[in-house]
């Protein structure tokens, strides 16, 4: 019973997927006398706790009750007041977590809070289930760097684009439906200026029911060659775009992109962006998550610097061939196959004629 009441609450969690930054997703469930009184989940940061949701719906039925939380209850003041507090006024007997919280400010004194006040605490129920969900909230909380999932879509044969660049659609419209519910799953994507040029990119949301919001739009460009008509800097859309750039591109061409609304980040030196620096500068602006949907040397380049965290690759059942069609990953690659980027935690599914490979990379 305890896991059917967990699947629960991780299912009301997972509501606010794409919502939380730079909260994690908690959902909650209060249980007296073997049915559900009380239910809730973390809309968005600033907002009610999800605890604190289910003990309202709760009212007094929730003395004498049991909470299953998929994330330990926080125990320190923060834009919300504590949550073991308001478990603890409530009257419950009992607490079951999924897991505990990586914040460093939580880390089991939560655990510890609600024990020394009599309830009863059993924590791992669903645990890795748990873990998964907020893998980004554990990324970034526990490094202050943003979880970094790198995307591409490809055929048969390790195709990105014919050989004169053609590449609209290798995919099927379920997959690149797919492929707009991770931008709006994730803070920010970004592409290079390779990607600018060739194809124009919006780089916005759009979902089939025209719901979702826009992640922040991170352009990797060293010399400032974004031309000023491009879409991505001509959007209707509340989400900004960043141009990461280096000091050496020209200063009259940064003036101008910053006169569009665009914002430059001078991330280094150069030649190139240097993209473990872009991370950590991008975290300090509470930029949780990043969706790379760059071509192949940004995707070489995200791996050489070991900043990706997990694959999602869509392959089509289709065979392009072609010496000069360019492949999804570029850079100089590994001279063995020992420097292989290895992917642990597979898992392959169908989107409608398409395949789709997830796994996490193992550095």
């Amino acid at each position: 019973m305890d896991r059917h009441y967990m699947k629960i609450a991780l299912e009301l969690a997972a509501r606010a997927r794409g919502r939380t930054s730079p909260n994690p997703m908690v959902g909650a469930v209060v249980v007296k006398d073997g049915r559900i009184v009380g239910q809730g989940y973390h809309l968005r940061a600033g907002t009610p706790h999800a605890e604190v949701l289910a003990l309202e719906e709760a009212g007094r039925d929730a003395a004498g009750s049991t909470l299953y939380v998929t994330l330990e209850p926080c125990c320190h003041k923060g834009r919300t007041g504590p949550c073991t507090e308001a478990v603890i006024a409530a009257g419950l007997t009992k607490v079951v977590i999924a897991m505990a919280d990586p914040n460093p400010l939580v880390a089991g004194g939560g655990i510890k809070r609600l024990r020394e006040a009599g309830l009863e605490v059993i924590q791992g129920v669903m645990g890795e289930e748990a873990l998964e969900l907020n893998e980004v909230f554990i990324k970034f909380i526990t490094a202050r760097r943003p979880y970094v999932v790198a995307k591409a879509a490809m055929s048969l044969d390790g195709k990105i684009a014919t050989r004169n660049g053609h590449s609209k659609w290798i995919t099927g419209p379920e997959a690149r439906a797919c492929g707009h519910r991770l931008r709006d799953w994730y803070d920010a994507i970004l592409v290079g200026i390779g990607t600018v040029l060739a194809d124009d990119p919006s780089l916005t949301t759009r979902l089939p029911d025209g719901t979702g919001h826009d992640p922040v739009r991170v352009i990797l460009d060293s010399q400032a060659r974004t031309p000023l008509s491009a879409n991505v800097l001509n959007q209707r859309s509340p989400a900004p775009t960043l141009i990461a750039t280096t000091a050496g591109a020209p200063p009259e061409r940064l003036e101008a992109l910053r006169q569009t609304g665009a914002e430059v980040l001078v991330i280094n030196e150069g030649p190139r962006v240097n993209l473990t620096e872009l991370t950590r500068v991008l975290g300090q602006r509470e930029i949780t998550s990043i969706l790379i949907e760059g071509g192949a040397e940004v995707h070489g380049c995200a791996l050489a610097e070991k900043i990706v965290d997990k694959a999602v690759w869509f392959i089509a059942p289709k065979i392009i061939g072609g010496r000069e069609a360019p492949g999804p990953v570029g850079g100089r690659g590994p001279s063995d196959l020992s420097g292989a980027a290895d992917l642990e935690r597979v898992k392959v599914s169908r989107v409608g004629p398409d395949l789709c490979v997830e796994g996490y990379i193992k550095y």
